[in-house]
């Protein structure tokens, strides 16, 4: 299970051990539970402006967010929300203020106190990363495309460069998305894996679906190719968090600083969105983060 849940009047937050440990820093991945959208089954929060769903709703729901978050100044106004228009990229970008409009890409990084840097998911992988030592943070949204384009070994890189942050310092929090129970892929992202990473057989896992029917009259699926048989085709299915977590670790983060959250969102429909199992109406998570001004 999660390794906090922060609940109240029906809006679940998920948190990280080792991050809530932090004080000055503020986290969490959301989830579908409370908010004001009706698009999506209930009262949910989505936190994306899709277009089934009213721009007011949405804009409401950020606000409960980030109040829940703890991203709330003083006089009660929201810290600056900043988020990217992504692309399944390996683009990261350092922010020190709010932006005027999104920037391109899947990658934001700061050291910058009272900004809420974000990432929107309803399936892919979102990563934070914190240097609790020099107090730096980013977060990234890792699909197969930007996973293939290794870009949360890149923002270790990026913060290293930026920041000066040492790797065996930093710590990664793995939000929920779709596991490799239920990531069905093509053969040619397989392909795609097998050309870049020498441990890409590791990330896959093929099964074979019982036919019954094949079983009960074999001799209708015979055919002139050897063996003698018609074969299914194996399905695949990749681990995008394995792939991240070993991208993390040959940039040299502790295995031990890596904290992963077990869900799975297409298994968990009822607590999360997924494009997938919601076959693409469903509404849009954020993945978050930031440095508290005190």
């Amino acid at each position: 299970m999660p390794s906090k849940v922060a609940g109240k009047s029906g809006l679940t937050i998920l948190h990280a051990k080792q991050l809530v440990r932090l004080p000055w820093l503020i986290h969490g991945f959301s989830t579908r539970s409370g908010g004001c959208s009706s698009a999506y089954g209930g009262a949910s929060l989505n936190l994306g402006f899709t277009r089934h769903d009213p721009k007011s709703a949405v804009e409401s729901n950020r606000a409960v967010f980030l109040e829940k978050l703890g991203a709330v100044g003083a006089k009660g106004k929201s810290w600056p929300l900043v988020t990217l228009r992504q692309v399944h990229s390996d683009i990261i970008h350092c922010v020190t203020g709010p932006t005027e409009s999104p920037l391109t890409g899947d990658g934001l990084i700061t050291a910058t106190r009272g900004l809420v840097l974000a990432v929107q998911t309803a399936d892919c992988i979102p990563i934070i990363l914190v240097d609790p030592k020099l107090r730096a943070i980013g977060v990234f949204h890792a699909g197969w495309r930007g996973t293939l384009r290794r870009i949360v070994q890149k923002a270790v890189g990026e913060m290293r460069l930026r920041f000066a942050s040492e790797p065996r310092h930093l710590k990664a929090a793995i939000g929920p998305g779709i596991h490799g129970c239920c990531y069905e892929v093509g053969v040619e992202v397989k392909e795609k894996f097998a050309s870049q990473f020498s441990y890409a057989a590791e990330l896959f896992r093929e099964t074979k679906e019982a036919d019954p029917v094949r079983d009960k009259y074999p001799l209708l699926f015979l055919s002139a190719r050897p063996p003698g048989h018609t074969e299914l085709l194996p399905k695949l299915f990749l681990d995008l968090v394995k792939a991240n977590r070993r991208q993390l670790i040959d940039a040299g983060v502790p295995a031990k600083n890596i904290e992963a959250l077990p869900l799975c969102t297409s298994c968990r429909v009822d607590l999360l969105f997924s494009y997938r199992a919601e076959k693409g109406v469903t509404g849009r998570m954020l993945g978050a983060v930031g440095i508290r001004a005190g």
